[in-house]
């Protein structure tokens, strides 16, 4: 093996290869620094006297299946200029880690595709190395994202765990990246954001969210200039949960058993869009039986089918149109769920017609709220909060499957 092999292969310059040693089933290649290559760590003064050599073994990149090892012995010297005794710098590693940068990078390169588990098991090295690897990088690249540049996020919270426990997340929609995790839920979640956002002078044009009141008033107060725009998808499972309601409402007021039979178990057609009924398991025959008994239940099962037309419009004007006549139908049926949910989007017309200004939604920021439940379940949980709203900022460079 050469000198040379050293930098190309393994990134190691300033050293001379000494010899390989072969050792139950590891790679050993030992290597001294080059000569007149010493200097004082501080001040760079080459006025040195020797203090004597520690040997060193650090990990690094492998060879096939086979674990690599570098030996060095690492001079410490008096420096003539600091009067002090000190080590030397080791070029190729920290000297606080066990292994090298290029096991580091090669490391990180795996981690994209692989678990921290997976890595470790691979490279045969404890969960805690790859974990501190990982932690690092992701602190140096994650830790303050840039916000200057942003136009549009989108904004809402996920639950991790027992005990009420919650994270805010902001979503870049542009990029797909998080670019903000917050501790708990609502205003105070996202003071610290909306501090960086005025510090970083962003133009933030848009924001998606959901119809809770703190976040909108948390977006007015904060970003008075964005465009709310309320996700679609909201708002059509707070209908779809109006929809449950009344479902069990009619239930528990059915008279007989034949009209008990035929609304029993139908809550997921309803839900259903008309066009996924599934006809091989008659779901379209049990859900027009279902609404052709009950007209209350037929009522709000064909507003349901109205309301995603508000968002299939060529313009905004014709979904204007579409929206009032919608609330007006709710409001003529007579059923005070109904009649309270028109209400509801009455009062909140504007962010949902906003959708033709902007049509975003959180719909990327569910999917990542998705993977980060598969992030926490895979590892069983986090003890380390910090390195995990770490890889809750790293999530969109993953390569390898989240598997639930």
């Amino acid at each position: 093996m050469s000198t040379s092999l050293l930098y190309h292969g393994f990134g190691i310059q300033g050293y001379q290869y000494v010899r390989t040693i072969y050792q139950a089933g590891k790679i050993i290649f030992s290597i001294t620094p080059k000569p007149f290559s010493l200097c004082c760590p501080v001040c760079g003064s080459k006025r040195l006297k020797r203090r004597g050599t520690k040997t060193r073994m650090f990990r690094t990149v492998p060879i096939g299946s086979k674990p690599v090892f570098i030996q060095l012995p690492i001079q410490r010297v008096e420096c003539l200029s600091c009067d002090v005794v000190r080590q030397v710098n080791i070029q190729f590693a920290d000297w606080r880690r066990s292994y090298t940068k290029a096991f580091e990078r090669y490391a990180l390169a795996l981690s994209k595709h692989m678990t921290i588990l997976d890595v470790a098991k691979y490279l045969d090295v404890s969960w805690d190395i790859i974990k501190d690897i990982q932690k690092r990088y992701l602190s140096k690249k994650y830790k303050r994202p840039r916000l200057k540049h942003i136009k549009r996020i989108a904004i809402d919270e996920i639950s991790i765990g027992k005990g009420h426990r919650y994270l805010t997340v902001v979503l870049d929609l542009k990029t797909g990246a998080v670019i903000f995790v917050g501790d708990g839920k609502g205003v105070d979640s996202l003071k610290p954001f909306f501090k960086r956002l005025k510090y970083s002078k962003a133009n933030i044009k848009a924001v998606a969210i959901d119809m809770s009141p703190s976040y909108i008033a948390a977006v007015i107060e904060n970003l008075p200039e964005s465009t709310i725009v309320f996700d679609h998808f909201h708002v059509v499972k707070l209908l779809n949960d109006k929809l449950s309601e009344l479902r069990r409402e009619i239930h528990r007021e059915a008279q007989g058993p034949l009209q008990k039979k035929v609304l029993k178990g139908t809550r997921w057609l309803l839900l259903k869009n008309s066009g996924n009924l599934n006809d091989q398991k008659n779901e379209k025959q049990r859900l027009d039986e279902a609404l052709r008994l009950n007209k209350p239940l037929a009522a709000a099962y064909y507003l349901k089918e109205d309301l995603r037309q508000v968002w299939t419009q060529h313009c905004k004007s014709d979904a204007k149109t579409i929206l009032n006549d919608w609330i007006k139908k709710a409001q003529s049926t007579g059923i005070a769920i109904l009649q309270k949910f028109s209400k509801t989007l009455a009062a909140h017309a504007f962010g949902i017609l906003n959708y033709y200004d902007y049509p975003i939604s959180t719909g990327p920021l569910e999917g990542t709220n998705n993977k980060i439940k598969t992030l926490q379940r895979q590892a069983y949980g986090y003890r380390d909060m910090e390195f995990f709203k770490l890889k809750i900022f790293g999530l969109h460079e993953t390569k390898y499957a989240l598997v639930g």
